[in-house]
C-alpha cells in the first residue's frame, strides 16, 4: 500500500509557510499500515496539479491533496480536479447549510456572499468529507483502485479531517500490511561508532525488518521498522530483536521516542522527588528554561533561570566574582561552576544548571575556540562542571549542549 502527498500552494515554495501537513499525514497514514512514496509540492497552477495528479495516480494507491480550497481564484483544486475526472462542480446543500451556519455562527459582523456560498460546490463524482472547522469540505474520489482525497491545507482543519473521516474510509477499503515502527533514543555517543558496536546484529535483521539512523545533535535515534501482514508475529519479532539490541547499548539508550522526551523525564523525576531546579544560561540564551516550562506542571519544580549573556550580567547577578573572569576567561569551567552556584542561591532551588560556551561565530568576550562549551551542575550532594567541543556550527553547538545538559541532570538526580 503506497501512498503520495500532493501540497499545493507556492506559499510553501517560497518559504512563506513550512508544510508540516505532510508530516502528520505521513505520520497517520502509516500507522494504518499505507507507506508514504512520494511528496510533492506544486504551485497552484492548472497544467503542474493536472500533471501531478496523473504521475501520483500511476504509482501510487491513494493520492492526498492538501491546498488549493478557498474561495478566491487563485485556488483551483476543485476545478482542476473536475478537469482530470471529466465532472463537474454541483453544489451540496449540506455544506451549504454548513457554511451558512459558521457565518451566521461566528463571523456575524461579515455578510456572507456568493463567494463564501461557492465552498459548497463540489465535484458530482466525489464523497464530500464534512469539515467541522471550516467552510471547505473534504472530497473523495475513486477511479480504478486509485483513492483521490483533497483536503484544506489549514492544519487544524486538515488534521481533524484526516483523523476523523480520513483514516476511517481508508481502513475500511483497503486491505493493508501492518507496519511497525520502534524508535530507540540513544545520548552521548555518536552514529558511526553506534553502528560499529550493533554492526553484526544489524547484519542478521529479518528482510522484513529495516533498520535506520537518525543522528540529530547529541542523540542519536535508532528506528527499527517491521511490515508484514499478520500483526502479532511482527509484534514479537520486533521485541526480540530489541531484546537483542538492547544488551549492546544499554549504556547509552534513554528510551523509545514515543514514550516522553529528555525533558519530560528530567521534569517527573524532579517532580517526583520533589527537587526544585534553576537555571543559568549563556550561550544556550534560555532554550533549557524553555523546554522545561513547555511542559505543563513546570511551576512545581522550576524556580527560574537567568540568561546572563554578557559578562556584566554573570558578575552583577550570579555574583561570578570579576577577578574569577579576569582569570580564567568567561567561557571556563571556573565560571560556569559558579553561574550554577549563583543560580542555586538565588533561587534557592535543589539543583542547578549553568551553561558558558562560545557558539560563535566570533569568539566574543573569550579567547576560548568556536564550540567551546562548558556545562555545571550544582546539586544538594555534589556538583560538577564538563567541558565539551561542539563543532564549528552555531546551532549545532546551542542545541548540542542543551541536549546534553539534559543528559548530565538526569544522571544526577538518578543518584538522589
Amino acid at each position: 500500500m503506497l501512498a503520495e502527498i500532493i501540497t499545493i500552494g507556492d506559499e510553501i515554495l517560497i518559504g512563506q509557510i513550512i508544510d508540516t501537513n505532510s508530516a502528520f499525514i505521513g505520520k497517520e497514514l502509516n500507522k494504518i499500515g499505507i507507506s508514504v512514496y512520494q511528496i510533492t509540492s506544486i504551485q497552484d497552477e492548472r497544467t503542474h496539479l493536472l500533471k501531478a495528479f496523473k504521475d501520483a495516480s500511476e504509482r501510487v494507491d491513494v493520492v492526498i491533496i492538501t491546498g488549493g480550497l478557498g474561495p478566491t481564484k487563485d485556488d483551483i483544486t476543485k476545478h482542476t480536479l473536475c478537469e482530470f475526472f471529466n465532472d463537474e462542480l454541483v453544489e451540496n446543500a449540506e455544506v451549504l447549510a454548513h457554511v451558512e451556519e459558521l457565518f451566521a455562527k461566528y463571523i456575524s459582523n461579515t455578510p456572507i456572499s456568493d463567494i463564501n456560498r461557492m465552498q459548497a460546490l463540489v465535484p458530482s463524482r466525489a464523497e464530500v468529507l464534512h469539515n467541522a472547522n471550516g467552510t471547505a469540505p473534504g472530497m473523495l474520489i475513486r477511479e480504478n483502485e486509485v483513492t483521490f482525497i483533497s483536503m484544506p491545507g489549514v492544519p487544524f482543519e486538515m488534521k481533524h479531517l484526516m483523523t476523523e473521516s480520513v483514516i476511517p474510509a481508508l481502513a475500511a477499503y483497503y486491505k493493508r500490511p501492518h507496519i511497525i515502527h520502534r524508535t530507540i533514543v540513544t545520548y552521548g555517543v555518536g552514529e558511526s561508532a553506534l553502528a560499529k558496536r550493533i554492526e553484526a546484529w544489524e547484519d542478521n535483521l529479518p528482510s522484513n525488518i529495516k533498520l535506520a539512523y537518525l543522528p540529530n545533535l547529541g542523540k542519536v535515534r535508532l528506528r527499527l521498522s517491521g511490515k508484514a501482514a499478520d500483526y502479532d508475529e511482527l509484534a514479537a519479532a520486533m521485541d526480540a530483536e530489541c531484546d537483542k539490541l538492547y544488551p549492546l547499548i544499554n549504556d547509552v539508550v534513554f528510551g523509545l521516542e514515543d514514550d516522553e522526551s529528555l525533558e519530560e523525564t528530567v521534569a517527573k523525576l524532579l517532580t517526583g522527588k520533589k527537587l526544585t531546579l534553576s537555571t543559568a544560561e549563556s550561550f544556550t540564551g534560555g532554550k533549557i528554561a524553555e523546554k522545561i516550562t513547555s511542559i505543563p506542571g513546570a511551576s512545581n519544580y522550576f524556580k527560574g533561570a537567568v540568561v546572563s549573556y554578557a559578562t556584566e550580567a554573570k558578575i552583577n547577578v550570579l555574583k561570578v566574582p570579576k577577578e574569577l573572569v579576569d582569570k580564567h576567561s568567561v567561557v571556563s569551567a571556573e565560571v560556569a561552576t559558579s553561574m550554577a552556584k549563583g543560580a542555586k542561591e538565588l533561587m534557592k532551588t535543589d539543583f542547578a544548571i549553568a551553561t558558558t560556551g562560545n557558539a560563535g561565530p566570533t569568539k566574543g568576550d573569550s579567547n576560548a575556540e568556536v564550540g567551546t562549551v562548558f556545562i555545571a551542575i550544582d546539586g544538594p550532594k555534589s556538583k560538577f562542571v564538563q567541558e565539551f567541543k561542539m563543532g564549528s556550527t552555531r546551532e549545532r553547538v546551542v542545541e548540542k549542549s542543551v541536549n546534553k545538559a539534559f543528559e548530565l541532570l538526569q544522571k544526577e538526580i538518578l543518584k538522589m
